[in-house]
């Protein structure tokens, strides 16, 4: 499994409850930075955000590919597609959450969602 991380690093704490849930063990982490310039069209710098990741065309489509995605909301839902697009499937996503009155704040890992499913189960109900 390759977990392509558009968001903080993850703590050894967050990447032992992925590997948990996933019930396999992740082989590659790639950081990519994702800094936004909101004076500027969103589309290419998401283009060059996945671009970074530095997989070939074959890793796309082939390789298990998981995604904790940024946390800025059109960034992710423009990642999405973008993503998509290569992969010809939408990736799963790592859900982050606030750990309850933490003080610094802190997150944990509260699931992995399986986009496609998501995607495939709402094709049924628009039937």
């Amino acid at each position: 499994m390759i977990l392509l991380n558009f968001s903080h690093p993850l703590s050894a704490e967050q990447m032992a409850a992925i590997e948990a849930l996933l019930q396999a063990p992740v082989q590659r982490v790639l950081e990519v930075r994702n800094q936004m310039d909101a004076q500027q069209p969103l589309a290419p710098q998401v283009t060059a955000m996945a671009d970074a990741a530095g997989l070939t065309p074959m890793e796309w489509q082939n390789e298990a590919i998981l995604v904790n995605p940024p946390s800025l909301n059109y960034s992710a839902v423009t990642l999405l597609a973008e993503l998509h697009g290569r992969m010809g499937y939408f990736p799963a996503c790592v859900r982050l959450r606030p750990v309850a009155g933490a003080v610094p704040p802190r997150f944990e890992v509260a699931e992995i969602l399986n986009i496609q499913a998501i995607r495939d189960t709402a094709r049924q109900r628009g039937r």
